[in-house]
């Protein structure tokens, strides 16, 4: 074995070379990996007795993509197009080992080798439209012409990894090597290649599949159609697919230049910015400053949830999922019993979706046993509260817990906005209380916003994050303050939307003007599908509220079929006349001069002060990171991924801008715009908050 650089080895077996690559931890496509294999594709090439050559890599994967660092830094070494032609048009038959993932450019370096092989766990995929990009070294104009042009488009715009088996099938890989003996079976292979004479296969001169589906536009228009909803607003989905195009429009090398015109638009734009920043914030979001890696870790086995309603039926999923057991404790039989009903629909509904095997329904509603007596939670690790928000009933609840949970249990509130320091109080353990804020539906939605009181321990903190990784949510950790991140932040939004509707715009107009943005709904829309009527009381409205005239008016959202909006059998919205008409005598009671106002308008009066909040949270220190808050509103609350967050958003919009239109709206308005002095200090001192 021989050593090319600090990355890259080369050694021979016979008439076959190998070149092992090891670039800790994913083997990306950094300048030493590509000069590793440059040099060693130029060694085995120039070796008189090689006959093929072998490309693998040690550690948990094949090359598992770029190296995103790299992004808009001078490029240095070969470039990945100089080692991808080096290895097709080698006069040796080069076979790419795969084992882990091949993903991007580990993809598209894979094929631009003559053959592959995988072992039966691995995966392959373009995922790079993840970050608002498109495989820009070739895959979109190879993969349809090894997959064919449908299984193309899917892969290239949903990003998946597809399983070693099924890339078999779709002739994506040549061979499936046994699990443990990847490297034997891939020399194996090569020999058996050299042996049958096998033909230097060149992807880029397969065009069988690209020709057979040119001149067939149904098949873009069918494929854009079924990706529609998921697809808005993103452009990489839709380049993508254009590159597509190309390949089947056009010769290899021209479309090699389509790829690359279109790869430089989105790697340049705001776009792609924006979706790459989010995916290294959700790496950091789970990085707690003062909390060490050895750091106690409690285990926790058995799950306590106290309420059967909608969120402590949530809640419990997601630990059954997994396949932790859990109790849940409901007040009467009849309560609890309805709660485990909706629960078994719940699965049975994802079973008849063919997302789960109805197997896996018994295997889950097993774990879930209910109760009546909240001492049978005196033994479990982790018991979470999810009853409605009432601080009297949380902290009776609280107090109970405290006298029956084991030693070393966790308590929890799912409380959306309550103090937890005041119900940690109630208790004689404040260091095991914390706040787990799931968000509806709770089984569904990614995001858990862990509340650290004043007095929780570290321990638990980190147990929390653990236990959060453990059911696939996006774990943020957020100080004790009213709303603590995203309900705090989205109260200024609403404000200034239902401000916004008595001064002169439609509330289909403020919802059209979020929805165009790339929120999935606007406001009113979200209103009306959680019911209006949440925390109203008909005995005790006095009808000063807009909310109030609506809720009296038996206007309670989809469920009445009217609200906002008004709603035909299948749920579909509609611009009410009669909304319209109550909307206008009510501003014209309260004497508020209604206008014109313009869709930027909407967007400023929504947005803006949502940043100025997410300053104000900073500033008190209830978020350790700006891009906490965005990975919070992005997992949460439907921001727009390729916006990148409140916070990412209000830099492209300048800081300064934001500033300066509080100041004047405070001028004008008042108060609810003042800004934030630490907004002011980063304008002023030009603080980056992004590092």
């Amino acid at each position: 074995m021989t050593s090319i650089n600090d990355v890259t080895t080369i050694e021979k077996d016979g008439n076959i070379s190998i070149i092992t690559l090891n670039s800790p931890p994913v083997n990306a496509l950094s300048a030493p990996v590509r000069e590793g294999l440059h040099k060693g594709i130029t060694e085995a090439r120039n070796d008189g007795e090689t006959e093929a050559i072998v490309i693998i890599c040690e550690g948990r994967t094949f090359i598992a993509g770029a190296d995103i660092s790299e992004f808009g830094k001078e490029p240095k070494g070969p470039s990945l197009f100089e080692v991808q032609e080096f290895i097709e048009n080698s006069n040796k038959p080069v076979i790419a080992a795969i084992h882990g993932t091949a993903l991007g450019g580990g993809l598209e370096v894979a094929l631009t080798c003559h053959y592959r092989i995988a072992v039966p766990s691995a995966k392959c995929g373009l995922p790079e439209v993840n970050l608002g990009l498109l495989p820009g070294a070739g895959g979109t104009q190879r993969l349809p012409r090894v997959v064919g042009v449908e299984k193309a488009l899917q892969m290239v715009t949903s990003g998946q990894h597809v399983p070693a088996k099924q890339c078999l099938e779709m002739g994506l890989v040549d061979e499936i090597a046994n699990e443990d003996s990847l490297k034997e079976d891939s020399i194996n292979f090569a020999k058996k290649i050299v042996s049958e004479n096998r033909p230097l296969v060149k992807i880029s001169e397969m065009n069988d599949k690209v020709e057979a589906a040119r001149g067939n536009e149904n098949i873009f228009k069918d494929f854009r159609a079924s990706i529609a909803r998921r697809a808005r607003g993103f452009l990489a989905p839709e380049y993508n697919i254009q590159c597509i195009e190309a390949a089947v429009n056009n010769s290899f090398d021209e479309g090699i230049k389509v790829e690359r015109t279109l790869f430089m638009e989105l790697v340049t734009g705001t776009q792609s910015a924006a979706q790459r920043y989010a995916f290294f914030a959700q790496r950091q979001v789970a990085k707690i400053p003062d909390i060490e890696p050895d750091t106690e870790i409690k285990s926790f086995s058995s799950i306590g949830v106290i309420g059967a309603g909608t969120m402590g039926g949530g809640i419990s999923m997601n630990f059954a999922n997994v396949g932790i057991p859990v109790t849940i404790i409901e007040q009467s039989q009849e309560n609890l019993d309805k709660g485990l009903g909706i629960i078994r629909k719940n699965y049975e509904n994802t079973a008849n979706k063919g997302r789960i095997t109805f197997e896996d329904v018994e295997k889950r509603t097993d774990l879930i046993k209910g109760s009546t007596d909240i001492n049978d939670l005196s033994n479990c690790d982790l018991i979470i509260e999810a009853v409605f928000e009432n601080m009297d009933l949380k902290k009776d609840i609280f107090k109970t817990l405290d006298g029956i949970a084991k030693k070393g249990s966790i308590l929890a509130t799912n409380t959306s906005a309550l103090d937890i320091n005041e119900i940690a109080e109630v208790t004689s353990r404040p260091e095991d209380v914390i706040g787990l804020h799931f968000f509806s539906p709770a089984n569904v939605m990614r995001l858990l916003e862990i509340v650290r009181g004043e007095k929780t321990s570290k321990s638990v903190v980190a147990t929390s994050m653990k236990m959060a990784k453990g059911i696939g949510k996006v774990a943020a950790v957020v100080g004790v303050c009213p709303g603590f991140v995203g309900n705090r932040i989205l109260a200024q939004r609403q404000r200034e939307a239902n401000k916004l509707i008595l001064e002169g715009a439609m509330p289909w107009e403020v919802d059209d003007a979020l929805f165009d943005f790339g929120f999935p709904m606007g406001p009113f829309a979200m209103s009306d599908l959680a019911g209006l009527d949440i925390g109203w009381d008909e005995d005790l409205s006095t009808g000063d509220t807009l909310r109030d005239k609506l809720c009296e008016a038996g206007r309670l959202g989809q469920k009445t079929g009217k609200g906002f909006y008004i709603y035909d059998e299948k749920r579909n919205k509609s611009p009410d006349t009669e909304v319209e008409k109550l909307i206008i005598e009510f501003s014209e009671k309260h004497q508020i001069k209604r206008r014109d106002i313009s869709k930027e308008e909407i967007l400023e009066r929504c947005l803006y002060p949502m940043i100025n909040e997410g300053f104000k949270i900073l500033e008190e220190g209830m978020a350790i990171r700006a891009s906490d808050i965005d990975i919070v509103w992005i997992n949460g609350y439907g921001w727009p991924m390729y916006e990148g967050g409140p916070m990412f958003y209000g830099q492209l919009i300048g800081y300064d801008k934001i500033l300066k239109w509080h100041q004047d709206m405070e001028e004008k308005f008042g108060s609810d715009f003042s800004p934030s002095p630490y907004l002011e200090k980063v304008v002023n001192e030009k603080i980056n908050l992004f590092g």
